[in-house]
C-alpha cells in the first residue's frame, strides 16, 4: 500500500513546478495512512520540487535580465528576482537542514528557466511579464495544495515548512 502510494504522490509530483497543477496532490493517499518512510518521502519531494522551481524562476529571472536589464523594466525584474532569490535561499537551507537530495534536472532547469525567461522578454516586456504571471499563479495554486496536504496531517509536526511557504506565498 505505502508503496503504490508513494508511486502515485511521485507520479504527480515528477513534473514539479513551473506546470499548472490544479490536482497536485489528488493521488496521495489520506495522511494519516502514511508511514514515517512514506511521510519522508513524501516531505523529500515537496521540498525537491520546490527547490527546483524556486532555481528554475531564478533562471526565468536571470534570462529575462539578460534581455530587459537595462531597459525601463528591468529594475522590475530586478526586484523581481530579488525576491526569488530570497526564496532560493530558504530552500537551500531546507534541502540542507532535511538531507534532501536536489533534483537530478538542475542542469536542465538552468538551461530551460534561462531560455525561458530570455525567449519571453525578446518578444517584449508584456511576454516577459505575461510569463511570470502565469508562473506566478501557478506557484501560489502549488503552494495552497502543498499547505493543504501538510495541514490535513500534523500542522504542528510540519511546522517549520508550513511558515516558510506561507512566507512564500505573502
Amino acid at each position: 500500500m505505502a508503496m503504490a502510494a508513494r508511486a502515485r504522490g511521485w507520479a504527480v509530483l515528477r513534473h514539479g513546478r513551473p506546470h499548472l497543477q490544479p490536482r497536485a496532490w489528488v493521488g496521495l493517499p489520506a495522511a494519516r495512512a502514511l508511514s514515517g518512510s512514506a511521510e519522508k518521502a513524501m516531505l523529500d519531494r515537496i521540498i525537491r520540487v520546490d527547490h527546483a522551481g524556486e532555481y528554475g524562476a531564478n533562471r526565468i529571472y536571470a534570462g529575462q535580465m539578460a534581455v530587459l536589464g537595462r531597459s525601463p523594466v528591468g529594475p522590475v525584474i530586478q526586484q523581481m528576482w530579488d525576491q526569488e532569490k530570497e526564496h532560493l535561499e530558504k530552500f537551500n537551507e531546507l534541502i540542507v537542514d532535511h538531507r534532501v537530495r536536489p533534483t537530478l534536472l538542475m542542469p536542465f532547469w538552468n538551461v530551460a528557466g534561462f531560455m525561458l525567461g530570455a525567449g519571453t522578454a525578446l518578444f517584449g516586456k508584456e511576454a516577459a511579464m505575461a510569463c511570470t504571471v502565469a508562473i506566478e499563479e501557478s506557484i501560489s495554486q502549488h503552494y495552497n495544495n502543498q499547505i493543504r496536504v501538510l495541514m490535513e496531517e500534523d500542522p504542528e509536526r510540519h511546522k517549520e515548512l508550513l511558515e516558510k511557504t506561507r512566507q512564500l506565498q505573502a
